[in-house]
């Protein structure tokens, strides 16, 4: 099934690994996905010696991974081809301690303090490309807490289980037979689900308190230009972050970043961690700051992993959040039919039919901007009249390819398990309900701020962005905020970047001047 040049490949990778490994297969002889699944785990096994394949005739079709001949927790019930490849990759090198998706040691250390046991069991599709990032991430746990157990499920060749669980999208996990998590899902959040279902021992959880000259708090556009503006400059930086990238990673392509005529949001996040990686800073992913205290010029800030971050200064850069719609089938098509920025995305849906959701000046500005690149666009308005400026309006029911339904309740996105075909909507006057037929649904309900902690120490205005001027200072002096989560206006990936570096030579120029 591995051509020579993936064989090779795979030999590299798996070179440094210290110890044997056993894919422990269980397969009927009958089952139609045998062949396959026995070609692919023995070329993998083929290009290391510390790899090899076990099979044993038994129903349906399995395998564990074995570590020095004990089991490992993992199990993968399909074959792991396709987006779930590097899962199986990914599980065989985390199980040797290896893998770039190890989180750090305060990640670790709380991955370890989980209460167990814990069975985990995630439903995919491996035409899903949120799945893999979540069985990775579950993976991962299951090295670091031998009281965890996790297993893939491929829903396509489980189909009786998965109409029995009531499985409705993918990537589903269910723990101990609960379910606790559906769609797009990263360590942290995941993590986070689990604590709070089944607790930590804190007591086994080690205080961790550093100082810094400077944190970023978030790890989008903005947050990742601050940090490396701070570096070169020879400070001592941290990187606190749900995820580095933030929600750059939702956005499918991104054609107006001068000089980078196309990207993904995925690769843009991959390559903000690139160059990050490149300086001496500390990177602290799956954690979100809890609480803020000023003593004296020091920020002392307490994040959900219960680290104490001390600084004179602190950017903020957290970013903001598209409002939801909170409907049935909306998260599981986020970045596969379902968007939020029409100048990202627009052009992906060219000559198709899209809706807006949403009639203040946002929606309908979306509008007229997809009326220009799509065959038809539907405005969906949940009240009786359309919030936009009358000149907005004016040109909206100017264009021919532009409906109007105002008075309108989305109540579901549908799909095709792959992608978006429709929105269901409630007519709120008559109560029917109707489903439309498109491609596409820009939500534009607004953005909500990420300020959180920050709001009872910084001004903020009344949709919660941080108040700054125009040198990112905000307040309270050492305290800088930069991009979306700020009041500079346009929500854009490249006036974030220059924000966050603004943001950071204005520190710089701070601490210089002893006002830090």
């Amino acid at each position: 099934m591995l051509d020579s040049a993936m064989k090779d490949q795979l030999s590299g990778i798996f070179a440094g690994l210290t110890t044997e490994y056993i894919f422990d297969i269980t397969v009927a002889p009958e089952h139609e996905s045998r062949n396959e699944l026995l070609g692919l785990l023995n070329d993998v096994a083929s290009c290391s010696d510390k790899l090899s394949t076990r099979v044993t005739d038994g129903k349906g079709l399995e395998f564990s991974l074995l570590k020095n001949g004990e089991k490992t927790g993992i199990k993968f019930r399909g074959v792991p081809n396709g987006h779930e490849f590097t899962s199986l990759l990914l599980a065989i090198l985390n199980s040797d301690g290896k893998g770039k998706n190890i989180p750090d040691e305060s990640i670790c250390n709380r991955v370890k303090a989980l209460n167990g046991p814990i069975k985990l069991t995630t439903y995919v599709s491996l035409t899903c490309t949120n799945c893999p990032d979540v069985v990775q991430a579950l993976n991962a746990m299951t090295t670091l807490n031998p009281e965890i157990s996790h297993e893939m499920v491929d829903g396509a060749i489980n189909q009786e289980e998965v109409e029995a669980m009531k499985v409705q999208g993918v990537p589903s996990v269910f723990a101990d037979g609960k379910l606790l998590h559906v769609g797009r899902g990263d360590f942290g959040e995941l993590l986070a689900k689990l604590e709070a279902q089944y607790g930590v021992k804190e007591e086994e959880l080690p205080v961790v308190e550093k100082n810094y000259d400077v944190i970023i708090v978030g790890g989008g556009p903005a947050g990742s230009a601050a940090a490396i503006y701070t570096a070169r400059k020879g400070l001592n930086v941290a990187v606190v972050a749900d995820r580095v990238g933030g929600q750059v990673k939702e956005t499918v392509g991104i054609e107006n970043l001068i000089s980078v005529p196309q990207t993904t949001g995925q690769q843009l996040a991959l390559d903000l961690m690139s160059h990050m990686n490149d300086y001496p800073i500390d990177i602290l992913e799956h954690r979100r700051v809890d609480k803020v205290e000023l003593i004296g010029k020091d920020k002392i800030l307490t994040t959900s992993t219960g680290d104490k971050l001390i600084a004179p200064a602190v950017i903020v850069a957290t970013g903001a959040s598209w409002r939801k719609l909170n409907v049935p089938g909306e998260s599981e098509y986020i970045g596969r039919g379902v968007a939020f920025c029409p100048h990202c995305d627009g052009p992906f849906y060219k000559e198709k039919h899209v809706a807006v959701v949403g009639g203040g000046n946002s929606g309908i500005e979306a509008a007229i901007d997809l009326a220009g690149i799509c065959s038809k666009v539907t405005v969906l308005e949940f009240a009786d009249t359309l919030k936009a400026d009358k000149v907005l309006q004016d040109k909206l029911y100017s264009l021919p390819n532009v409906e109007v339904f105002k008075s309108s309740q989305t109540m579901e996105v549908i799909g095709n398990g792959t992608k978006v075909t429709g929105i269901r909507v409630k007519d709120r006057e008559t109560e029917q309900e109707r489903t439309i037929d498109l491609d596409g649904i820009f939500v534009q309900i607004g953005l909500a701020a990420n300020s959180g902690a920050f709001r009872e120490v910084v001004d903020t205005n009344r949709p919660g962005e941080i108040v700054i001027d125009s040198h990112c200072r905000t307040s309270v002096p050492g305290i800088y905020a930069a991009g979306d989560v700020s009041t500079v206006p346009y929500k854009q990936i490249i006036i974030s970047m220059g924000e966050g570096a603004k943001a950071a030579l204005t520190a710089f120029e701070d601490r210089m001047r002893g006002i830090v």
